[in-house]
C-alpha cells in the first residue's frame, strides 16, 4: 500500500550540478543531501527541504520537463515567488486551479516546477459567497 511520495527525480544534462546547487539551494532554499557514494559517481544531486525531496540525475541525451513537473506546496506564496524573482528565477502565476494560488518556475536546466498554496477557503469561518 502507497503511503507517501519519497522523492521526485528530474533529468539533467551532465556538467549542470553546479548550476542545480546554486538554483535548489540559493533560490529554492533547499538543502542539498548526500547520494550514497554507488549512486553520486553517476553525477547528479539530491536536495530537501522538510520531507520533500527532490533528485536530479545526469541523462546524456537530457531534454527539460516542458510538461511534467513535480507540485511543490509552499506556505506564504507571495513572499516565496518575490524570493525567487528576486534571485533572478522566472515566476508565471496561473489562476486555472480552484481554491490555490500557483505559479510556474523553471530550474536552470529548463525543467518546469509549480508552486502552490491552498487559499483559505472560508476566512473568518464564514463560507465563501453566504449572503
Amino acid at each position: 500500500m502507497l503511503s507517501a511520495v519519497d522523492h521526485v527525480q528530474l533529468a539533467a544534462p551532465p556538467g549542470s550540478e553546479e548550476r542545480l546547487r546554486a538554483y535548489y539551494t540559493d533560490v529554492l532554499g533547499m538543502t542539498e543531501i548526500p547520494k550514497p557514494p554507488v549512486l553520486a559517481a553517476r553525477g547528479g544531486c539530491w536536495f530537501a527541504a522538510g520531507p520533500v525531496q527532490l533528485h536530479l540525475g545526469v541523462e546524456e541525451d537530457f531534454r527539460p520537463a516542458r510538461k511534467a513537473h513535480p507540485g511543490l506546496r509552499v506556505t506564504g506564496i507571495q513572499a516565496y515567488a518575490s524570493r525567487l524573482r528576486e534571485r533572478g528565477a522566472t515566476v508565471v502565476w496561473d489562476d486555472d486551479l480552484p481554491g490555490h494560488d500557483r505559479f510556474y518556475s523553471e530550474d536552470p536546466v529548463g525543467n518546469r516546477l509549480e508552486f502552490l498554496e491552498p487559499r483559505d477557503p472560508a476566512p473568518h469561518g464564514r463560507e465563501t459567497g453566504a449572503p
